[in-house]
């Protein structure tokens, strides 16, 4: 009785110590951890603490412009810095082309997601092409190529202009009757960029997996309401600090918040929808009826790489992930952000807007795809200010997997005073790209670099030489660069082109309360304009017909 007393008494202490044991061992190893980074890092200087809880991630959450705020503090401290971040962490920021072409470089390799970023991936799309690295990445990536050629977006061109010309009849009937004239009434962005954010899905429905939504035709998708429903909700201050704790402890990221709700029932009805067309394609395919849509739809050739026979074979969760990458990506990012914000552009810079609809209405019919790439010089123009201005993801982090050394393009000085053109990373070490700070820098992009100036893209000398040494798309950040640059590239400029060209050629467009109408960043999925200090998502203009 005594030896079972004294067993019954010691195992739960037993527990205890263990549970002890590991909590300081886990400790002890991030300590450690800790303390190598630190010392195998070049300790640059940068801003300092406002709080252990936060560091500077609740002022940049709450920052109208945080690429603004990068550039501010690359003046201060130097083209690398860091930045204090929650519960007493740190960050490299790179604002040198020069690092951030070697970063780039070395992407899914050497610099990796984040345990943070790679939850978040995972839970709203799955184990995809955003959520891969390495060789996997490299794989995954390669399969999709071929639906991503100027080809094959060239034979997808038509069906973007469906869709334009679908948002026209809609953008047509809300006008007023009594002639091309007539101001509409002051209806928002909301309203009316749906039938562009609905033309997206429709249009991704179609290039992408040989199916009408029929979003433009009035037929209710589940989607596009819950992603209205991010840019409606707001995060608490309990919602703000999980997710900085997250950064530490991913599994956070699992807490049911309203936000976590969202993407769970995002990622079912991506899932659902997702299932259901590959299933229609797979059995499309087994009884031989797909034709030349398999080579010429994404879909198609998603369904032929989880062959048995596949050079580059995709598992069924993979390909999964791929639909769910193309329905996120093609709705949110060409549909919501690109036309919206240059419709606002121009909505505001009149003599811009006139001298586009110029261009457009001299060309006269549709451009095909080689001519809107090679024969529209001021819609090249606007678009790429466009992109310049206004990425749709603001920054890139990621971590370090192994040491590395970062060559600078100019010295900086570190906190012991020394000047280095180069600075030594640890593995561990987390690394921030911000493309508002890049692409919008005074330093690179001259003294202009706020403004929308389409001219700047065909002027002699228009694009300074320190510009020219950021090595992404046309020396933007925008659609990223090295191995993860965006894959879509030129289906989502094809896509912009288009529409822009049909809208802007039948419609005028004007702001509500004027040019000098404020506009500020709203926090939806992805960032959205909203007019400063008015509630919502919504940028009130008026449109009239052109005549």
């Amino acid at each position: 009785m005594l030896f079972a007393h004294s067993v019954a008494v010691t195992r739960p202490i037993s527990a205890a110590n263990v549970v002890c044991a590991f909590a300081a061992f886990y400790v002890l190893l991030k300590a450690t951890q800790a303390t190598r980074r630190r010392l195998k890092t070049t300790s640059v200087r940068g801003p300092p603490n406002p709080s252990f809880l936060y560091g500077v991630e609740k002022t940049l959450t709450e920052s109208p412009d945080q690429g603004a705020l990068f550039e501010k503090w690359a003046e201060e401290y130097g083209v690398v810095y860091e930045i204090p971040t929650a519960l007493g962490g740190r960050r490299i920021v790179l604002c040198d082309p020069k690092a951030i072409a070697h970063f780039s470089a070395r992407e899914t390799w050497t610099y990796v997601l984040t345990p943070l970023g790679k939850a978040l991936v995972e839970n709203m799309i799955g184990k995809g092409l955003l959520w891969a690295e390495g060789e996997s990445h490299r794989r995954q990536r390669k399969a999709l190529t071929p639906a991503f050629t100027n080809a094959a977006i060239r034979n997808l061109t038509p069906a973007f202009y469906d869709s334009a010309y679908k948002a026209r009849d809609a953008w047509d009937s809300l006008i007023q009757p009594g002639g091309g004239s007539t101001i509409i009434e002051e209806v928002d962005l909301v309203g009316m960029a749906c039938w562009l954010i609905h033309g997206s899905l429709d249009t991704i429905g179609i290039t992408g997996f040989s199916h009408d939504f029929g979003s433009l035709d009035g037929k209710t998708t589940s989607v596009t309401d819950i992603f209205d429903s991010f840019g409606a909700s707001e995060e608490s201050a309990l919602v703000t600090f999980l997710f900085l704790l997250a950064w530490t402890f991913p599994v956070l990221t699992k807490a049911p918040t309203l936000r976590t709700k969202l993407i769970q029932k995002l990622n079912q009805k991506m899932s659902e929808i997702s299932n259901v067309l590959l299933t229609r394609t797979r059995e499309e395919r087994e009884v031989g009826v797909m034709g030349d849509k398999e080579e010429k739809s994404i879909i198609g050739l998603l369904i032929k790489s989880e062959s048995e026979g596949a050079t580059l074979r995709l598992s069924s969760e993979e390909v999964i992930a791929q639909a769910k990458v193309l329905l996120l990506t093609g709705y949110e990012t060409t549909s919501s952000t690109f036309p919206t914000w240059a419709l606002i552009e121009l909505a505001l810079n009149l003599d811009v807007q006139n001298k586009l609809r110029q261009e457009l209405l001299q060309f006269g019919a549709d451009p095909t795809y080689d001519q809107l790439a090679n024969s529209l010089p001021y819609l090249d123009a606007v678009v790429h200010e466009t992109l310049r201005l206004h990425p749709p993801i603001p920054d890139t982090i990621r971590i370090a997997a192994e040491d590395d050394v970062i060559p600078l393009s100019e010295p900086v000085r570190t906190k012991s005073g020394h000047l280095t053109d180069h600075i030594s990373v640890a593995k561990g070490t987390v690394l921030v790209v911000s493309k508002p700070c890049i692409n919008r820098s005074a330093v690179i992009w001259g003294p202009e670099a706020k403004e929308f100036r389409p001219a700047r893209w065909l002027e002699e000398n228009g694009i300074p030489g320190k510009a020219k040494e950021v090595q992404g798309h046309r020396h933007l950040l925008t659609f990223g660069d090295g191995p993860r640059a965006c894959i879509g590239k030129g289906f989502a400029m094809a896509e912009f082109k288009s529409v822009l060209s049909v809208l802007v050629k039948n419609f005028v467009l004007e702001t509500r309360d004027g040019h000098e109408t404020k506009i500020e960043m709203a926090r939806g999925f992805f960032p959205r304009p909203k007019v400063a200090g008015e509630e919502g998502t919504a940028v009130p203009l008026r449109v009239r017909h052109f005549k």
